[in-house]
């Protein structure tokens, strides 16, 4: 996905409006009520996740892949990696690392389809404010110049979290998505102006954030860079 880096109404506008609340509520029950990502359900006949107590941290043993079939990683706890995740869990132990990818993984795919249709709304709740502005920048660049922008995510086949960090209150996680998608952008007269109908395989790593001691469990987006 190519994404900017940071760095008396109308039904049809009724319509929108709904829409979106929907999928910024959709997205609230997929990063849960526990001030974190929520873990997703058991998958039946799969044996219960096994948990050891390492210095009165969770370390879960997880499935190799997520729902969507995308294998999910997490850094070994001794790494300096993990030891950033322990000091998230210490500091909110409802934090759980496995659920936090799944619930990552569906913000992605529902930042990926805002950006690509326009959607400031569900954007406007999902980014931080730096980085809407640049998301908004951008779909305001190509509704002037009368362009639309087509993105697909055929299969995502890894989510990593590779990156974390704690400063006070303020978690910051990074995230590795590897994925095939198509990106294409086309204009006023359906002439492709970037990008193609091929399937390619993008790596995009994006960093999300949440204050600790806030009442928000959302966790929003705060950087992108795509490879």
């Amino acid at each position: 996905m190519e994404v900017p880096m940071q760095g008396g109404f109308p039904i049809d506008l009724i319509l929108f409006a709904m829409v979106a609340a929907f999928l910024v509520l959709r997205l609230r029950s997929v990063l849960g009520k526990r001030q974190g990502f929520e873990r997703p359900p058991q998958t039946p006949g799969m044996p219960d996740a096994r948990a050891a107590r390492v210095e009165g941290v969770a370390e879960e043993i997880a499935p190799a892949r997520s729902a969507s079939g995308a294998r999910r990683i997490l850094p070994a706890m001794q790494s300096p990696v993990g030891q950033s995740v322990s000091s998230i869990v210490a500091a909110d132990p409802s934090f759980d690392p496995n659920g936090f990818l799944d619930g990552a993984e569906g913000a992605f795919r529902m930042i990926v389809g805002a950006f690509a249709q326009g959607d400031r709304q569900t954007l406007r709740a999902l980014l931080s404010d730096e980085t809407y502005a640049g998301f908004e920048q951008a779909v305001a660049g190509r509704e002037t110049a009368g362009e639309i922008q087509r993105t697909e995510i055929r299969s995502m086949h890894e989510v990593a979290l590779e990156g974390a960090d704690l400063r006070g209150s303020i978690a910051d996680v990074t995230v590795r998505f590897v994925s095939d998608q198509v990106n294409m952008t086309t204009g006023s007269g359906s002439d492709i102006v970037a990008g193609s109908d091929a399937v390619t395989e993008v790596i995009d790593i994006w960093t999300f954030q949440r204050d600790l001691s806030a009442k928000d469990p959302t966790w929003k987006l705060t950087a992108t860079l795509s490879g």
